[in-house]
């Protein structure tokens, strides 16, 4: 543990300390430290079996190049598309868990860090930097590695809560001056997200405390809640799609249970826009996962309402989310986390999203999974499942029920098929 106030020092002597064979944290999302990870790439050919762990970064991720395989392992904790190639093709792996238990990973020892790799604000003038748009699994990194660099860059936002580590607990800092990366899922809805947003929008209640995960459809959601109020935000992810309703007092997050007034999450992606907004702005509280995405939490916020999106899901009702059969597109993440907690909340509504067939024309409502696919969410855990074609209610019902409610909502271009398959099955329908 640092007790020292580090200076400032360059990459490669920063970097120096990292040896073969040692396990290493990279900061994710918005938050990836790509000048550090860019500085570690040219290392490679000093180093063996470095074990590179994370959840979602952005960006270009050099290390995970095949040209590397020796030197780098990436172990990811939720796959982006930066490491995809690599987790699917022998140069990495991915460990299945909820997001809010891979900080007791840390904790436990579980998965020892021997070096974190963060990047921060520049530290106040009582020595304390922020974790900023990242603070998740990143603050548990922190507290639990071995060896701790800072990349400090002033386009860092400054955010509050539990972002904040006092400039003793890193070991080397590293300053650098450059964005930070921008996503915008709204560039991706089309008329098929509109329409899954307007028809979950019709679910989310007046005083609802939402959650809504990543991609299009979220944002789509978010466009279809103009006329609703008093909405409160919980979330894992805060992205540009909520901007507006905060602006237009729609949010106004003063129904919540836990931390009223304020809104609640672990990560933040989107635009430049977005990271001026979160700067030094005490609306926004950061938290780690374990508190973010703990049930116990989120069960506590009347009407918590869950809005996940998924990648299939088969006549009975078992939701498929990280891989497409056995190629591993992304992870667990915090759906569950939020499903079940929205489903504990006195009046909530945890929600499965998603558009009837894929860019191919092919069903994402099934007979049967994919060989190999994961199931992130139960069908034990379903209540709720919304395509463009409506809502199909789960909760309670057989396995015939739910097969022909799900039938109700797929793609009419295969409705037929799936009823005779549903019909084999039951026999009845």
């Amino acid at each position: 543990m640092a007790t020292q106030t580090p200076v400032y020092t360059t990459a490669e002597e920063a970097l120096s300390v990292i040896n073969s064979g040692d396990r290493v944290f990279l900061h994710g999302s918005a938050a990836t430290p790509q000048y550090m990870i860019r500085k570690l790439a040219e290392r490679a050919d000093k180093l063996r079996d470095v074990e590179l762990v994370s959840i979602s970064t952005f960006g270009e991720m050099e290390c995970a190049e095949e040209r590397y395989a020796e030197s780098f392992y990436i172990n990811s904790l939720f796959v982006s598309a930066n490491v995809r190639d690599a987790v699917n093709s022998g140069r990495g792996d991915y460990v299945p868990i909820f997001l809010s238990e891979i900080p007791q990973l840390f904790r436990l020892g579980i998965m020892p860090l021997d070096v974190a790799i963060v990047h921060v604000s520049p530290p106040d003038r009582h020595g304390y930097c922020s974790l900023g748009v990242s603070v998740d699994i990143a603050r548990q990194a922190v507290k639990s590695a071995k060896y701790v660099i800072a990349q400090v860059n002033p386009q860092m936002p400054r955010t509050h809560g539990d972002a904040l580590i006092h400039v003793r607990r890193f070991n080397a800092l590293v300053e650098v001056n450059e964005p930070l990366p921008e996503v915008d899922y709204s560039s991706r809805i089309t008329e098929t997200e509109e329409r899954i947003g307007r028809n979950v929008a019709e679910l989310v209640e007046d005083r609802a405390t939402l959650q809504m995960g990543i991609g299009a459809i979220p944002d789509a959601v978010l466009r279809s809640l103009t006329n609703h109020k008093g909405l409160g935000i919980h979330t894992e992810m805060f992205s540009n799609g909520l901007l507006p309703l905060i602006e237009k007092g729609v949010i106004t997050n003063e129904f919540k249970k836990v931390l009223p007034g304020r809104i609640a999450t672990a990560f933040i992606a989107g635009n430049r826009d977005l990271y001026d907004y979160v700067d030094d702005n005490p609306l926004i509280t950061m938290h780690s996962t374990d508190f973010v995405n703990d049930v116990a939490v989120i069960k506590t916020n009347p009407k918590a309402t869950a809005i996940n999106s998924a990648i299939e899901i088969d006549l009975t009702g078992q939701v498929v989310s990280d891989s497409i059969g056995t190629y591993q597109f992304s992870g667990v993440g915090g759906q569950m986390d939020f499903i079940r907690g929205a489903a504990l909340s006195k009046g909530g509504k945890p929600i499965i999203a998603l558009p009837s067939v894929t860019h191919k024309g092919v069903s994402r409502i099934t007979p049967f999974l994919n060989p190999g696919g994961g199931v992130v969410t139960t069908r034990a855990h379903v209540h709720y499942v919304v395509t463009e074609y409506g809502v199909a209610y789960l909760y309670g019902k057989n396995l015939r029920q739910r097969a022909k409610a799900l039938i109700d909502i797929a793609h009419p271009d295969h409705r037929e098929r799936l009823s005779e398959e549903a019909f084999k099955r039951f026999k009845t329908l």
